[in-house]
């Protein structure tokens, strides 16, 4: 099994005859993604790759069963590419663009709750189900078909884990990018309770970073899971006061600093890795400890 796609998922690629989206909609065909169709409004009746390009969503599920989406459009009509596949019924959404206005991203998960449908990202580098399905821009040689669930708000630092995790013989059941943004759909906790009821995941690797509460919320659902976790946070060495990278890396009112994170994983039992290589030992002893019980 994997978590949210798998070889059965059928998706649209929304922003399709854009550089980024041709580009990107070539390598996750190549990998065996089941791309049925692309769109990109007023160029309907085009091909991609041999990939038929219609004007809307609901043309793509209505001509081929799509029930999944990834977006490559720009910052500014993003809201718009994701309300629509909401609005067609598509199951999971992936929104690669960055920089989506805060109030427009609010609006697409509103949306999307009532939908009962996930979104992932904004700001993510997507969704893989190794050897099943790829839905996003990470480089498929960093994985594997395994029993490691990883969950990632940096999408650089889960390829530089996954590939250490591959290179170990540790693949990967399902890779998921929760995105930068201040305001994204799936949080930790969502996929850590996906995770936990996957029978293909039987471990879990979380990787954190500073700014916001996402890991302390997810501390406590850790204290109730059956499957044990280890964990990274990045930021150890940021200057107080300072936005790392992303938008949601952002220490707010003493609330979300690296200390108060790693002491809220380590008390649910989570190991903690000071250093990303560092991960694939854990794994491993994690994994033989589980075995022993």
């Amino acid at each position: 099994m994997a978590i949210l796609i798998d070889e059965k998922t059928r998706v649209v690629v929304q922003g399709i005859t854009g550089n980024q989206g041709k580009f990107h909609a070539r390598l996750m065909a190549e990998y065996g993604t089941r791309l049925v169709a692309g769109v990109s409004p007023g160029k309907g009746g085009a091909d991609v790759d041999g990939i038929d390009v219609y004007d809307t969503v609901e043309e793509a599920v209505e001509r081929h069963g799509a029930n999944a989406s990834i977006i490559f459009v720009p910052a500014p009509f993003a809201r718009d590419a994701c309300l629509e596949s909401l609005e067609a019924g598509l199951g999971v959404v992936v929104a690669i663009t960055e920089g989506i206005p805060v109030h427009d991203a609010m609006e697409v998960m509103a949306f999307a709750r009532t939908k009962g449908a996930v979104v992932v990202g904004p700001n993510t580098f997507g969704v893989i189900s190794p050897g099943k399905c790829k839905l996003g821009i990470m480089p498929a040689r960093a994985y594997a078909p395994g029993p490691v669930g990883l969950v990632a708000r940096s999408g650089t630092l889960s390829y530089e884990i996954a590939a250490a995790l591959t290179g170990a013989g540790l693949g990967q059941s399902t890779v998921v990018g929760l995105g930068g943004d201040r305001v994204v759909g799936l949080n930790f906790v969502d996929v850590l309770r996906r995770l936990e009821g996957d029978p293909a995941t039987s471990i879990v690797v979380m990787v954190g970073e500073i700014g916001g509460t996402a890991e302390e919320e997810a501390a406590e659902f850790i204290k109730g899971m059956t499957k044990p976790v280890v964990a990274y946070l990045a930021g150890r060495s940021a200057p107080p006061g300072k936005r790392m990278g992303h938008a949601g890396a952002i220490i707010e009112r003493g609330r979300g600093t690296f200390e108060s994170k790693v002491d809220a994983l380590t008390g649910a039992g989570a190991a903690v890795a000071r250093l990303p290589w560092e991960i694939t030992g854990l794994v491993q002893e994690r994994l033989s400890t589980a075995a022993g019980d």
